[in-house]
């Protein structure tokens, strides 16, 4: 469904991405892991648009949208929930929620998704008139993931979703990340430092250091290789 083909990306003089490949069939989750400063949320970036690729191609059900502008990305089905949240602070929970059907214009169906995301996250129901700002770091993450859900994505990609936040509440955005892929068959894209968490919530997982992709497996299989385990599992 998607896939990178040796993707160079740089920032300035600066090589982030050093000929990678990933990637994503229909109905996955995939993550991706690495420490900090790999390149994992420059693949991402480069995936929707925001960060074009030097050399190499990005593709969505098989068509190149490589030099695709981020906003046409999305309107193709792909969304990202960017590292940091980065919700609208001064609009309301609800407000928020319609901007990311910004692009869409079915409004029967944006008032069905915007129940099903309550569903998924009442407190966001409670606090629907509430300014964004307010939320507390966990609802604010829950309030990102709701909004790129409201643009209908095919893919979704998560750039560091446990960044920041409590245990308890890590251990439910994960749990209703499932969820999204299970009940809406959305395949999801996942970066994370947390590899214990990303690889459990995974069907497969790559590894990414120094802007190169250096092993990919199964989730199960990374989560019992011992290089995987001394290097980001602290075992």
């Amino acid at each position: 469904m998607l896939k990178l083909s040796n993707i160079h990306t740089y920032y300035g003089n600066i090589q982030a991405l050093k000929g990678i490949d990933i990637e994503v069939m229909e109905g996955e989750v995939i993550s991706l892991i690495g420490a900090n400063g790999a390149g994992k949320s420059t693949t991402l970036m480069t995936t929707s648009g925001i960060v074009p690729a030097k050399e190499g191609t990005v593709e969505l059900n098989g068509k190149d949208i490589t030099h695709t502008p981020p906003d046409e990305i999305v309107k193709m089905g792909v969304c990202q929930v960017p590292e940091g949240r980065r919700i609208f602070p001064y609009l309301t929970v609800a407000e928020n929620l319609d901007m990311g059907a910004f692009l869409r214009q079915d409004k029967d169906e944006i008032k069905k998704d915007m129940d099903y995301v309550y569903s998924l996250f009442p407190i966001l129901a409670d606090r629907k008139n509430q300014p964004g700002g307010t939320l507390s770091g966990g609802e604010q993450q829950m309030l990102a993931i709701s909004r790129a859900l409201m643009s209908r994505p095919k893919v979704l990609l998560l750039d560091e979703p446990s960044l920041g936040l409590a245990p308890i509440i890590v251990k439910q955005i994960f749990s209703i990340i499932a969820k999204i892929n299970q009940e809406q068959k959305t395949t999801i894209f996942i970066v994370e430092q947390n590899a214990n968490l990303a690889l459990k919530a995974a069907h497969r997982g790559y590894v990414m250091e120094n802007g190169a992709i250096t092993l990919t497996d199964t989730g199960e299989n990374l989560l019992a290789n011992e290089d995987v385990k001394k290097a980001y599992l602290g075992m």
